[in-house]
């Protein structure tokens, strides 16, 4: 004799089944039958309603693209938590980085304006150099700008003046590769003006 729940279960492995074969109705029956549950999810770990409601719209979206991909060993509303929790992280992650993106733009933007309201150069070097992290960029400067040695550099920064070294070089290294990536792009869009 098969239960309430084992019927339920039944049913959703069959409109999982007609799903995989494209059968739109069962989608919606799916859809419906595990909306509420995820929205109540997605809003635990948002504490935003709509931004539960735009996630649990893309989880959907997504489990529609990836349902062939759903083998039936986990619950499909575990399945749909999957998806939504790595949506959620992924935009997460994209926000984060969009946020850094814009301050560490600011922060160059200002750095130029700042350095060019005092008559002094902003050039490509100093671009390269706001690309670095911090710990690798603030050597470089003190060292090539400043001309502190290793050792007044390690005391600064407290860490070893072998330390300051490698990371000034790797430092280097890396300015220069991007130096040179933003001159084959000069010389690449003055050849594709030139051509015109």
């Amino acid at each position: 004799m098969i239960g309430k729940r084992g019927k339920k279960l039944m049913e959703e492995k069959d409109l999982i089944i007609s799903a995989k074969r494209g059968d739109q109705l069962a989608f919606a029956m799916l859809f419906k039958n595990n909306y509420p549950f995820l929205v109540k999810y997605l809003i635990k770990i948002t504490m935003n309603p709509d931004a539960a409601e735009e996630l649990a719209q893309e989880t959907m979206a997504k489990c529609v693209e990836k349902i062939g991909l759903f083998n039936g060993k986990a619950k499909f509303s575990s399945w749909l938590i999957s998806i939504a929790t790595n949506l959620y992280i992924d935009q997460k992650r994209k926000s984060k980085r969009e946020r850094n993106w814009k301050a560490e733009e600011e922060v160059s933007r200002r750095m130029k304006w700042h350095l060019e309201s005092r008559n002094e150069e902003w050039n490509d070097a100093l671009s390269a150099l706001g690309k670095l992290k911090d710990e690798i960029r603030i050597p470089i400067v003190l060292k090539h700008y400043y001309g502190y040695s290793y050792e007044e550099i390690g005391e600064m920064m407290k860490i070893s003046s072998g330390t300051v070294k490698s990371r000034v070089h790797n430092g280097i290294m890396s300015v220069r590769e991007e130096l040179k990536l933003h001159d084959e792009q000069e010389i690449t869009a003055a050849r594709s003006r030139s051509s015109r």
